[in-house]
């Protein structure tokens, strides 16, 4: 081998181990509340690929789905303890923790479009907000991403808010559950991944259950033929937050970079998400067993206001559920939403 051949494989050598060091300086594993293969799970995937890029190597970041380390309503305690570094999830599992955690995991009934919500977190305050109530408890958000507005898919018509009424609904505990108890349903407490068995079985006659492209994957369609598109509902927002000790320890380029890339993810899984939506829902349109149903503005209407009273009771819970509706609220008017 020739010494300038010698020399050559001397510097690509030392450049592999140079990365491979880098590689090692941050090591993280974040849990999810989605199970592999589901498309938000596999955007969450591109973000820890994103970040390893821009970061040269210096953090790896594994990804896992819901339930691999811990149950989904105990990632919060688990990243404090360190036995996960980060999460991706709903805020709204935390809620027995703080009322707080679910008026800003899913506001139902607030927002017509994620791009809505996102702006009330990046600059209505929202972010500041989570924050403030997420450090004590030894987490940091690095940033927000939300889903698109969920569909409802149901065995029997949904057009107005009446004919909620009776309907054994599927819903998280929580506001959403009270909202809509609230409008007249009958809600029931259920894990999602009991969601596809309990509408074949008869169990539930409806779910507040994801967006319209997944429940169309997952087959819900076949026994609940009446989704309701766009949904009127639930927009859960998805808390990208790592352990607080290690975000404090962090240089200030890795900070700006982990914001910048969640910003970026939050982008892409509304623009994604919608994408598919839409692909699901020009199919489903040919099938002629299933009916696609839009709540007209005005039963939209009467469901945020049901959803309205809701949120002023939840507000009185403490100081922070104060804060969070009083920020809302005023969000929501300024933009001409409320």
């Amino acid at each position: 081998m020739s010494r300038i051949a010698l020399k050559t494989l001397t510097a690509a050598v030392l450049g592999a181990m140079a990365l491979n060091a880098q590689a090692a300086e941050y090591e993280w594993t974040f849990q999810t509340s989605e199970t592999s293969g589901e498309p938000q799970f596999e955007i969450k995937k591109a973000w820890a690929d994103e970040v390893e890029e821009k970061s040269d190597g210096r953090i790896q970041i594994e990804i896992l789905p819901v339930n691999a380390v811990v149950q989904a309503n105990q990632t919060l305690q688990a990243v404090r303890s360190g036995i996960l570094q980060g999460h991706l999830t709903d805020p709204s599992y935390f809620t027995g923790q703080n009322p707080a955690f679910g008026m800003l995991g899913n506001l139902v009934g607030a927002w017509g479009d994620p791009n809505e919500f996102l702006g009330f977190m990046r600059e209505g305050g929202g972010e500041e907000l989570y924050n403030e109530l997420v450090e004590p408890y030894g987490l940091h958000l690095i940033g927000a991403a939300a889903t698109g507005l969920e569909a409802l898919p149901s065995k029997r018509p949904i057009r107005t808010v009446d004919d909620l009424k009776g309907l054994k609904l599927r819903a998280p505990e929580g506001m959403v559950y009270n909202i809509f108890e609230k409008a007249g349903a009958t809600p029931v407490n259920l894990p999602g991944s009991e969601v596809y068995t309990a509408l074949e079985k008869g169990v539930i006659d409806a779910a507040d259950y994801t967006v319209f492209a997944t429940n169309y994957e997952q087959g819900l369609y076949e026994f609940a033929p009446y989704p309701n598109y766009p949904g009127f509902h639930s927009l859960p927002m998805v808390a990208v937050s790592l352990n607080k000790d290690i975000w404090d320890s962090l240089p200030d380029d890795l900070k700006s970079m982990l914001e910048s890339t969640v910003d970026d993810m939050a982008d892409e899984m509304v623009a994604k998400l919608k994408e598919l939506d839409q692909e699901a829902v020009e199919e489903v349109r040919q099938d002629p067993d299933i009916e696609i149903i839009d709540m007209s503005d005005e039963e939209r209407a009467k469901f945020r206001n049901i959803a309205k009273e809701e949120w002023a009771i939840w507000a009185e819970k403490n100081e922070m559920t104060q804060k969070v509706y009083d920020a809302a609220v005023a969000y929501l008017k300024e933009n001409n939403l409320m």
